[in-house]
């Protein structure tokens, strides 16, 4: 019995033979050379005991490079986060400074355009950051476009605290443009260390190392909370002032104008640390070898990261070899978005997407009701009893003790528990519970937080007769279960799914599609709640959006344990466009032949068989 094939590649006097879509082995064989393209394994193991390059990868031991990686990564998702936490104390502080009214009889505030235009920019730029380097990282590699999304993060974060004018408005012109091109760095980071940390990893604990980049974010907020105190702190003491209710001019101090500034550029400092080491970073293997199809360089590359020997290139009986290569047929590869990309991968493309656009649209929302959370919870006194600098610290105060209690130990319960319980289970029960919570917050909404205290009240708090820590705990178990659940999920698979060609262009589709939730969880949600029915109604609205979370999980497989060339189907020689040549034979005849694309590769004699 032969089995029939299209195309054989195999050598001269090979010891086995891989067909190209078939997985019977020649009869002559003994069952234990026999590889099946559908097996797990994607490269057999060596004649003389050295591993593929696959294979080292995924069963490699956990070695201080990994967690270099994880801080080298994840330093795009500390400035993020960096910049998301201060950027609400830093409006407040520019408001009072730049937008005060005295008509209005109450401290200066942005207006919500302006508000909006502020928080806002950094999320398109975010946005068409993660497509631009996404679709970059594929065709350039990993490692060469890099660099530039640091820089271009630590740029923009230090000009973004030297924003310049004359007037209020052109400051805030100037700081918007900043904080674009500061989202434009961020969102290339999103796909590419997502991508670089997946292909790093080992099957094991792949998982946890991808989520600890992204709990990255979690560091960002700590760092940023700490910086926010401290420096505010600092002038609290050199610039006492009376609060705005004592004296409506002197409780703006003008060296506000340097808090706000030195907390935007400390952002800068981490991230501009591991540059060195961005730049000093190997191209990962999966990427040279599947894609650029030079097993060597991969070979290479990664016997100095793991370093131990590490070789794709079975030994001959005459002590030679010859290498084994993948490279990738023209003629047989699908594209993205092609017919046989749609078929093999685009439920998977839409499940990423989908879960990703709703978890940011509630997320993101969940924004709208801070300026009722912290007041409510008595962690904020009112505008009035603070002077401007005091607010800052006081609201750096209450935001940094929530993520504390909920946000910081979210991220860490997914590293630790990923790759235990999978990402499935994490993310359909953290959609599930963020559903049931904010269905309770949405029907006891005006009952948890209370009503405004009345004009005569000699409270210092805005709202009265509610109940500040069951709100808090409600809040809090939200975010918790967002971070411990899709927020850090939908980051993780999309790194998992996609054969390494289209790998981080579809994560930065994916991260993309988040993005356009977040702006209109931002935007769109937060323009109907101009009052407390409506902030009712948008909770429970949002309740129902994450519940469509979890019906669109089941569009996501779960990708624990499994090798990249498993799950993305790059094992099956035959669909995926490669084409393997394995031989032990150091006679093996090939000759060297210019693809369409004018890249070389090596072409083994082609045998048309029928079935006999």
């Amino acid at each position: 019995m032969i089995c029939q094939s299209t195309k054989q590649t195999r050598g001269t006097s090979a010891s086995w033979t891989l067909l190209n879509s078939c997985s019977i082995c020649w009869p002559t064989l003994p069952d234990s050379l026999c590889q099946s393209p559908l097996q797990n394994s994607t490269t057999p193991a060596m004649a003389d005991g050295r591993e593929s390059i696959f294979t080292s990868l995924d069963n490699a031991k956990t070695q201080l490079y990994h967690y270099k990686a994880i801080v080298i990564a994840g330093m795009g998702f500390f400035t993020d986060a960096y910049d998301l936490f201060c950027i609400t104390a830093v409006t407040k502080l520019i408001g009072r400074l730049y937008f005060y009214d005295p008509s209005t009889k109450k401290p200066g505030a942005l207006p919500p355009n302006i508000n909006n235009a502020i928080t806002g920019v950094a999320l398109f730029g975010t946005l068409a950051g993660q497509l631009f380097f996404g679709w970059l990282g594929d065709k350039l590699g990993r490692k060469k476009v890099y660099g530039i999304t640091l820089v271009t993060m630590v740029g923009c974060a230090l000009a973004s605290g030297l924003s310049f004018g004359s007037t209020p408005k052109s400051v805030v012109t100037t700081l918007c443009f900043f904080r674009f091109w500061l989202g434009f760095g961020i969102g290339g980071d999103y796909p590419l260390s997502a991508v670089i940390m997946s292909e790093y990893a080992n099957t094991k604990t792949r998982g946890g190392f991808v989520a600890a980049v992204f709990a990255m974010q979690g560091i960002g907020i700590l760092v940023a909370g700490v910086v926010a105190l401290v420096v505010s702190r600092a002038f609290m003491l050199a610039f006492p002032a009376d609060n705005f209710k004592t004296n409506n001019v002197l409780s703006t101090q003008p060296e506000g104008d340097f808090v706000w500034r030195i907390v935007l550029m400390f952002g800068a400092i981490p991230a501009a640390l591991t540059f060195y080491w961005r730049l000093k970073m190997p191209e990962t293997a999966r990427y040279t070898a599947l894609v650029k199809g030079d097993h060597d360089k991969a070979a290479a590359d990664m016997a100095k990261v793991l370093e131990k020997q590490i070789d794709n290139i079975p030994a001959s009986t005459g002590g030679e070899s010859e290498t084994p290569k993948k490279v990738l047929d023209p003629n047989s590869s699908y594209g993205l978005f092609s017919r046989e990309f749609v078929r093999t991968h685009g439920l998977h493309l839409l499940g990423t997407t989908s879960t990703w656009f709703l978890l940011d649209i509630a997320f993101y929302s969940l924004q709208l009701t801070q300026k009722d959370i912290y007041p409510s919870s008595r962690l904020l006194p009112k505008p009035t009893e603070m002077n401007a600098i005091e607010e800052v610290y006081l609201l750096s105060k209450s935001m940094l003790l929530i993520a504390l209690a909920a946000t910081v130990p979210g991220y860490w319960f997914t590293v630790l528990l990923i790759d235990r319980i999978g990402r499935f289970p994490i993310q359909l029960g953290g959609f599930l519970l963020m559903s049931i919570f904010m269905a309770i917050l949405g029907f006891q909404y005006e009952h948890l937080r209370g009503s405004t205290c009345s004009a005569d009240s000699k409270s210092k708090f805005e709202f009265c007769k509610g109940h500040p820590k069951l709100f808090a705990v409600l809040y809090g178990l939200t975010l918790f279960f967002a971070n411990f659940g899709p927020n850090s999920t939908t980051f993780i698979v999309p790194a998992e799914l996609f054969p390494a060609r289209f790998r981080s262009t579809c994560h930065g589709i994916s991260a993309a599609a988040g993005k356009a939730g977040a702006i209109i969880g931002a935007f769109v949600v937060q323009s109907y709640t101009p009052d407390v029915k409506s902030v009712k109604k948008a909770i429970k609205a949002l309740a129902l959006v994450n519940l469509l979370g979890v019906f669109f999980t089941l569009l996501v497989p779960e990708t624990m344990g499994r090798s990249l060339e498993e799950i993305s189907g790059e094992n099956e020689l035959g669909r995926n466009g490669f084409t393997a040549v394995v031989a032990n034979d150091k006679e093996v005849k090939t000759e060297k032949a210019e693809n369409t694309n004018g890249v070389e590769k090596e072409k083994a004699p082609e045998d048309e068989m029928e079935m006999v």
